[in-house]
């Protein structure tokens, strides 16, 4: 079960750097038109303030990402 991270906890760099390996990821798809890397970090940044987005930590692999408030409700769930 993933573990939500505060992220105002986080080193501002650090986070600024999580934040742009998901936006980047294979598989996000932003719609016919490219929006730029800074413009979407912005965005996932405004929903971890509106906690429409989570940080969270996975104990099982070790790793942190970016979740959405569905996708944290999923897991939590599961």
């Amino acid at each position: 079960m993933p573990i939500i991270v505060p992220w105002q906890d986080i080193d501002t760099d650090t986070l600024t750097n999580l934040i742009e390996e998901f936006v980047t990821r294979d598989g996000t798809d932003y719609g016919e038109q490219e929006i730029a890397t800074a413009t979407k970090v912005e965005q996932v940044r405004a929903q971890l303030k509106q906690q429409e987005a989570f940080v969270v930590f996975d104990e099982v692999t070790e790793s942190v990402s970016v979740m959405g408030k569905e996708q944290v409700g999923n897991a939590m769930n599961s």
